[in-house]
Formats: C-alpha cells, structure tokens, sequence
C-alpha cells in the first residue's frame, strides 16, 4: 500500500490475515511514498515479484494519469485504489465504490432523500459520487477549501460550496459523508462539521469514510443528535476484498479480518 501519510492505515493487518488464512506467499507493507518518488515506484512496480498494492491518500488520482491501463471502473470513477498487473501491464482500478455502497444497501431504502453532502472533493469523493449516481441520487452537495473546483455528472445535479455555504443544502439532505481525513488518527478532535451546525445532521445518515479511530468527532457529534451513522469500517473491509480477489482470485475471508480488525480495537 502506497500512500502519505501512511502510518495510519489498517490495510496491512487486514490483508495480512487473509493471506495467512490461505497461506500464501506473500507480503503486504505499508510505503510511506512521498510525491517526489512516484516515478520511480511505478518502476519499481515492473519487478517480477510485484502483484500489485492498494493506493491512498493523496496518489488516487495522479496514478489514474500513470498506469498502462484502466479498467472500466477506474475509467468511470477517474481516480484509481488499486493496481495490479496483467500480461506484463499495469493496470489500475477502483473498488471503492463497491467498497462504499455495501454497508448503505439496506439502509437507503429508509429515507426518501434525493440529495447527498460529500465532505471533500479528492479520489475517494469521486467514487462516492458514482455509488450515489447509481443509487439514484438526484443532487449531489460537495463541500470543499477550493469551491472552484469543477465536478461533473451525467446522472446528478452537482453543488461545489465552501464550508460557510453548505449549510443551506442540509435540510432538503438525508445523507451526509466525509470523505476528507479530518478526524483521522491522531488528529482525533478534528471534524467537517463543527458544533455549531452539528444539529442539522438531527436522524440523517452519516457516514464517515476515517475508519481510525472508528467513532470519530463527526459520527460521535451525529450520534448524539440521533443520527444514524456509519463507520469506515465497513468500506475499509470491502473495498479490500475486492482488491485481495483481483490480486489472488480466492474470496476474502471477510469474518476472519473484521475479527481480527475488531481485536486491533480492542472490542
């Protein structure tokens, strides 16, 4: 797994348990890559022991512009989580939204909502916003640092707001998801949304893509105003079993690695 920073991520626990399960030969590490050695890795990526690796924050989207192809959903989402190679070519994909819309499948039904706020506009953004494209959702809120930003849809209405401005969009709103790291592990006391407009998530949804640690300010904040929430667990979980597949072909052993995830948390 490549990403900066890195130290935060479970991946490494996760996909080490399958592989133990199967008793395979091989190694998943975690890299800390800084931007100035992307080049160099995708070279080092030709090696032949190389099966390929997941990518984080912030590399989804410059490893889209860098592999030798792309599959479809890759090319739908346009920001890429996992490489791998065939036939002596790199190729890159995006399991993430698989990843996203599991844990949202028996829940959506629920709500009656057409519009969806995404915190953040980065790689993981744009996955979310195909799963709700498919999810059928009609208007589609980012909120971003750089409202500037141009986002498009062919299925959706697409809002790109500062964060003074995302709060006229909420009431009409049933579905809430932070995207950007604020909260992650060790910045625990950050959020996107602060306290004063913490009563316009009261019995949404909210779904928090940080999955370290797994009740971060934002959900703790939607949970006390009656909100259901969602954890990155889940997505965190799925998103790697699709990956682990595409690396191996065997299923991914999705109850041994959410126990041993659960124990790393000490639940």
């Amino acid at each position: 797994m490549i990403g900066h920073p890195i130290s935060h991520s479970l991946s490494p626990l996760m996909h080490s348990t399958a592989i133990r399960e199967y008793d395979l030969d091989l190694n998943y590490i975690a890299i800390n890559l800084l931007p100035s050695e992307i080049s160099s890795f995708i070279s080092w990526c030709n090696r032949d022991e190389f099966l390929g690796c997941n990518i984080t924050i912030p590399y989804k989207e410059t490893l889209f512009e860098m592999v030798d192809e792309l599959d479809h959903h890759a090319e739908r989402i346009g920001a890429i989580n996992t490489l791998y190679k065939q036939d002596g070519r790199l190729f890159g994909s995006n399991t993430d939204q698989f990843g996203f819309s599991k844990p949202l499948l028996s829940i959506l039904d629920e709500y009656n909502s057409n519009r969806a706020i995404i915190f953040g506009t980065g790689g993981a953004s744009k996955a979310v916003k195909t799963a709700l494209e498919d999810f059928g959702f009609e208007e589609v809120v980012f909120v971003s640092r750089r409202p500037n930003k141009e986002i498009n849809s062919e299925y959706a209405k697409v809002f790109v707001v500062d964060y003074t401005q995302w709060q006229e969009f909420a009431d009409e709103a049933d579905l809430f998801i932070n995207t950007t790291p604020l909260g992650m592990h060790p910045n625990m006391d950050l959020s996107p949304v602060n306290e004063q407009d913490a009563d316009l998530l009261e019995e949404k949804i909210c779904y928090d893509l940080v999955y370290n640690p797994l009740k971060t300010k934002f959900l703790t904040l939607a949970e006390n105003r009656e909100a259901q929430v969602i954890h990155g667990l889940d997505m965190l979980i799925y998103q790697g079993s699709r990956s682990f597949e595409i690396w191996t072909g065997k299923p991914f052993p999705v109850d041994e690695v959410r126990s041993s995830l659960m124990e790393y948390f000490g639940s």
